[in-house]
């Protein structure tokens, strides 16, 4: 990946977010983007969602750093993360070599050479927990424990910061608050 945590006006990466209507991939995008505000990063986000609310695909492109257009090209994304395991092949194009493949799925998928990718099963995660509407955040609690966060080589902010943007959404407390950080922490717990 190509995060430098030099600066914090010198890193750099670019995500993408992949999931059909109703999972929470938006609100994934925009919980990233507020944690990298939050961390004095310049951000970028864009989002495809037209049949979403029928359930149709969903993609959100974010970056993180010095860019200037909020599209991710193919063959560019650091990380691709997604909560429908049949979307690997649709998204597969915007993984870097190198890049980190990250996916909901009970086994890893082939997802082709110089990619890395790591599997937890959300789903069955977020179910046996009584949540399953949060298997985005159990996913991207697996996500920052298993490749990092706030380090170099991993995601741009760490799980504080993560639980810190939950906080500022959710107005600092109550039963919401309270079963999106639970989630997270699952997701953290089966990524480490």
């Amino acid at each position: 990946m190509s995060v430098s945590r030099g600066k914090r006006n010198g890193l750099r990466q670019q995500i993408v977010l992949s999931g059909f209507g109703g999972q929470g991939i938006l609100f994934l995008s925009r919980l990233l983007a507020e944690a990298a505000i939050a961390g004095g990063f310049p951000v970028l986000t864009s989002e495809t969602h037209g049949m979403a609310q029928r359930g149709g695909v969903v993609v959100s492109h974010l970056k993180v750093g010095g860019f200037e257009s909020p599209l991710v090209r193919a063959g560019r994304a650091d990380l691709l993360l997604v909560l429908k395991e049949e979307n690997v092949a649709l998204h597969r194009e915007f993984l870097a070599g190198g890049g980190v493949l990250i996916v909901n799925a009970p086994v890893p998928p082939d997802a082709g050479p110089g990619v890395r990718v790591h599997a937890v099963d959300a789903d069955a995660l977020a179910l046996s927990a009584g949540a399953p509407h949060a298997v985005n955040l159990v996913l991207l609690g697996f996500a920052l424990a298993r490749i990092g966060g706030g380090t170099a080589g991993g995601f741009f902010c760490a799980p504080g910061e993560i639980r810190e943007a939950l906080s500022r959404r959710h107005g600092g407390g109550g039963s919401r608050l309270d079963d999106a950080l639970s989630a997270l922490d699952l997701g953290i717990a089966h990524g480490t």
